[in-house]
């Protein structure tokens, strides 16, 4: 069964491009992380530091390691600070 989750960042105002910065650098360590099928993060143009991150995983288990993950734990700790609330996460299930 694969995984599909959305998760939704609005950046706090002045602080859009440490959000962009964050976004970015998760792409390549997710996009290597075993199982995972896709990683992309998506900047509203009309609303610039409102992100959709579109993430598909082969199954549950590497789902589950991506977000136990030493490098999401990590910018999720440093992009706390940077949010107007906590990322808004869905999960679908294939």
């Amino acid at each position: 069964m694969t995984i599909t989750a959305l998760a939704r960042l609005r950046a706090l105002p002045g602080l859009e491009a440490e959000v962009r910065a964050q976004a970015l650098a998760l792409v390549g360590p997710t996009r290597a992380e075993p199982g995972n099928l896709s990683y992309t993060p998506y900047e509203d143009p009309a609303s610039p530091g409102s992100w959709l991150i579109l993430e598909e995983w082969a199954d549950e288990a590497s789902w589950q390691a991506h977000l136990a993950s030493p490098h999401l734990g990590a910018a999720l700790a440093r992009t706390a600070a940077l949010l107007a609330g906590p990322p808004q996460v869905q999960e679908f299930r294939a």
